[in-house]
C-alpha cells in the first residue's frame, strides 16, 4: 500500500510488496553510486514530523489493519533518532495490529548510529534493516562511488546484528565486470561470512541509462558479464561463504537469471547443484 503524492519512483525490496510504503525521506542522500538510477532526478530531503502523521492518519483511516511498514526512500536512517522515534511511536499508535517496521540502511548511516541509539529503535518496533552491501571488494566500492569500504561494510552489519535488529544484506552480481569477477565474489563472500547476516540477497547488474557505470560500458572501458559469466560468479560467491549463524539466502529479484532459494551453510550443496545445472545448460552458447 503507498500513499505517493511525491515526487519520484518508489522502490522497495522483494519482502516488502505487501507492506504499507511510508516514505519519510525523497531520495537518497548519497545518491552517487555509478550502477544507481533509482534516484536520480530526485532533490533529497527529509519529509517533516506532521507531514508524515497526516500521510500516517490517512493511511490509518483507509487501512487500519496494516501489519507491515516500510520506511522509504533510500536511507531513513538518515534522520536523527529522536524524529524516527516518533515516526515509529505514531505508527504503533496508528496501526494496531502493526507487527514490524523495516528500512533501507546506508551504512555511513548505520554507523554514525551509537549502539544505545539502534537498540532503541529496535525496542520501538524497527525489525530489519537493509543494507545495500553490494560488494565486499575495496576495489569495486571505490570504483562504484559507495563510499565505505569492506571493512566499514562489515562494522556496520554487525552493529545492526548486536542491536538485535535483524539484516537483510544486497549484492550484486556483475559489479566487477570481467576484469574483477573473481576477486569481487571472494571479496563479497569474506564480507558475508564476516557480517553473518540474517538473510542475504543477490541481485544482478543491469546497466541503466544515464549512469556513470553504463557510459563506461558504452566506451568499453567496462565489460559486463555474460550470463555464463554471471552464474560462474553466483557459484563463486556461494563457494566461498561460510556464515557464524544461519542465513536465509535469496535470488529472487527480478534482475536475476536464476531463482535460487536456501539457507546458508546448510543448503550450500544443493543450490552449488542448481547452478551446475544451469552452468551446462549455457555452457555451449557461451563457448560458441
Amino acid at each position: 500500500m503507498l500513499l505517493n503524492h511525491a515526487q519520484g519512483m518508489v522502490f522497495r525490496p522483494p519482502s516488502e510488496a505487501n507492506s504499507f510504503i511510508l516514505r519519510i525521506t525523497l531520495g537518497c542522500s548519497h545518491n552517487a553510486c555509478t550502477f544507481c538510477a533509482m534516484y536520480r532526478g530526485i532533490q533529497f530531503r527529509t519529509r517533516p514530523l506532521e507531514e508524515i502523521r497526516c500521510i500516517v492518519e490517512n493511511a490509518a483511516q483507509r487501512s487500519p489493519d496494516i501489519r507491515r511498514v516500510f520506511l522509504g526512500d533510500g536511507n531513513a536512517l538518515v534522520l536523527p533518532t529522536k524524529k524516527l522515534l516518533s515516526i515509529l511511536a505514531g505508527l504503533r499508535e496508528a496501526f494496531p495490529k502493526l507487527t514490524r517496521v523495516t528500512c533501507y540502511g546506508g551504512p555511513k548511516d548505520i554507523l554514525r548510529k551509537t549502539p544505545e541509539e539502534l537498540k532503541a529503535l529496535k525496542e520501538a518496533g524497527l525489525k530489519i534493516i537493509y543494507l545495500g552491501v553490494e560488494s565486499g571488494d575495496d576495489e569495486v566500492l571505490a570504483g562504484i562511488n559507495k563510499g565505505v569500504g569492506a571493512a566499514e561494510m562489515v562494522a556496520a552489519g554487525r552493529k545492526v546484528l548486536a542491536a538485535g535488529i535483524k539484516l537483510s544484506v544486497m549484492v550484486i552480481l556483475g559489479l566487477g565486470g570481467k576484469t574483477g569477477s573473481y576477486r569481487h565474489a571472494t571479496g563479497t563472500a569474506r564480507v558475508i561470512s564476516h557480517i553473518s547476516p540474517t538473510m542475504l540477497s543477490t541481485l544482478t547488474l543491469t546497466l541503466y541509462d544515464g549512469t556513470t557505470l553504463k557510459e563506461a560500458a558504452d566506451r568499453g572501458d567496462f565489460l559486463p558479464l555474460t550470463p555464463y559469466e554471471t552464474m560462474v560468479e553466483l557459484k563463486e560467491l556461494i563457494c566461498h561463504i561460510r556464515v557464524a549463524n544461519p542465513c536465509i539466502f535469496r535470488s529472487d529479484h527480478i534482475s536475476n537469471l536464476l531463482p535460487l532459494a536456501g539457507v546458508l551453510n546448510r543448503d550450500r550443496d544443493k543450490m552449488l547443484q542448481e547452478i551446475h545445472e544451469i552452468l551446462d545448460f549455457l555452457k555451449d552458447k557461451h563457448n560458441g
